[in-house]
């Protein structure tokens, strides 16, 4: 996959019918995910506990919580020059569209042992989803973009500005009232190595010119780079 301007290129052939749809199972995946994760009620991640708390302080659906959310945040990367690609709007689009749709025909995990594996699966379907969505080549989703502007624009570390981000909006779901748990520390350590697997399944490895400079590389590519 190359980039032009920093927009990704798919150069492998794949009909663009079969890349869009990637890249919407790979959002009703993630849509799955985070139903499988409410469900669990053994805690969520940070952005999912925002969106849960603001459907507990506003009685927005939690899909509508994330579109909304999603929404804010293409105009915050607008406003710092970023531009919204195909994925970061389908990805806003999207989820929450399957969230609500799935939410209430997965029933709640009726213990503890069901809750782990509720969450167990819920990181595996992540790791996938985040592969095939990126891996179709069409970017990445808003809050990514946001932590990658602020990476940009910032000077801060992809790995500061994600911590910040998440931390913060961690700690605003939990005083909305969105559950904290054990699910949320397993999800801080574990979503960062199944997006890993998930990336090496889907995502095709770029070839790298003779010259090429990998800090010219723009936000898409570098965050391929650093999954």
């Amino acid at each position: 996959m190359q980039f032009r301007a920093g927009v990704p290129q798919d150069v492998s052939g794949r009909p663009m019918g079969w890349r869009l749809g990637q890249l919407v199972l790979g959002l009703a995946l993630w849509g799955l995910a985070i139903a499988l994760m409410i469900r669990s009620e053994l805690g969520l991640g940070p952005w999912d506990a925002f969106h849960v708390g603001l459907h507990l302080q506003t009685g927005l659906t939690v899909g509508v919580a994330n579109i909304i959310t999603g929404t804010l945040i293409i105009g915050v990367t607008l406003a710092m020059r970023v531009r919204p690609g195909l994925a970061i709007v389908l990805n806003t689009l999207l989820i929450g569209v399957f969230v609500d749709l799935l939410l209430p025909v997965t029933p709640a995990a009726p213990g503890v042992a069901p809750g782990i594996a509720y969450f167990l699966a819920a990181l595996l379907i992540a790791g996938i989803a985040t592969g095939m969505y990126i891996g179709a080549g069409f970017g990445q989703g808003p809050r990514d973009a946001l932590m990658l502007a602020m990476h940009e624009r910032a000077g801060w570390s992809v790995q500061r500005a994600r911590t910040v981000l998440e931390a913060g909006v961690l700690a605003a779901g939990w005083f909305m009232g969105a559950r904290i748990g054990a699910g949320t520390l397993l999800y801080a350590l574990a979503i960062g190595p199944v997006v890993q697997w998930g990336l090496r399944l889907f995502a095709r490895p770029t070839p790298v010119a003779a010259g090429d400079d990998s800090s010219s590389d723009p936000p898409s590519r570098r965050l391929r780079r650093a999954a």
